[in-house]
């Protein structure tokens, strides 16, 4: 084959699983809490550039004040720990509401998790106010309820898997995350997208660009070769 056509066919393909990435980012700039997907290129056979690997950026999101006591922001590089269908899961969306079981949930019902009871839901009364430490401890009227998990990603960013748009679980076999003690937990703020939402726009841009150059030169390519064989057939 032409390679000139598998080197064009390779980079549209990459630059579709692009479009794709960058169009997800800018469909969750609006989701609390969402990180962005980036994309890192390797050269295989035939040289066809592909997208190797996807990785998640974890920086950090604007933060929102909001006045919402149940909502809650993290200052540093934790995860917030919650009981999943299948184990412990993680998020940086801090848009918590108190769960028909009176228990500190998201909107899905994944339970945040107690430190001091071995992973367990934190119960509040919600007739109360509630207070939330930076250090994670939960209070009403004076009483501690429990300590809300916050798990480092540092080391381990790899092993996390996306799970939906706002939630990671960790891959099969790998080891648990450690405590973040340097995450605070800030009550009544919410943290945004980290997706740069200009940025990705104008990237947008530049891969359709791109994508539509290399859909030209493999029509160049297919034009040449058909010619070649024409002239080939002409002379005998």
């Amino acid at each position: 084959m032409d390679p000139l056509l598998i080197s064009a066919a390779g980079g549209m393909k990459a630059r579709m699983d692009s479009l794709d990435m960058l169009a997800n980012n800018i469909a969750n700039s609006g989701t609390a809490g969402y990180k962005a997907d980036r994309e890192f290129y390797g050269l295989y056979q035939d040289q066809i550039p592909v997208v190797e690997n996807a990785w998640t950026d974890f920086s950090q999101g604007s933060l929102t004040q909001t006045g919402n006591p149940l909502n809650m922001a993290l200052s540093g590089p934790g995860l917030f720990a919650l009981n999943g269908p299948n184990g412990t899961i993680y998020t940086r969306s801090g848009d918590f509401q108190i769960s028909k079981s009176n228990q500190l949930a998201t909107p899905e019902g994944y339970t945040l998790r107690n430190v001091l009871d071995q992973g367990k839901p934190i119960a509040v009364d919600p007739a109360q106010p509630i207070a939330i430490s930076k250090n994670g401890t939960v209070s009403q009227g004076g009483q501690d309820l429990g300590q809300i998990e916050i798990d480092s990603p540092a080391g381990a960013a790899q092993s996390l898997a996306k799970l939906g748009n706002s939630y990671f679980a960790m891959s099969e076999g790998a080891a648990a995350l450690q405590p973040s003690p340097s995450t605070e937990v800030l009550q009544g703020q919410i943290e945004q997208s980290n997706v740069p939402v200009a940025e990705a726009a104008v990237k947008l841009v530049g891969v359709m660009r791109q994508f539509e150059m290399l859909q030209k030169a493999m029509t160049m390519g297919s034009e040449m070769s058909k010619r070649g064989i024409e002239e080939v057939a002409k002379v005998a």
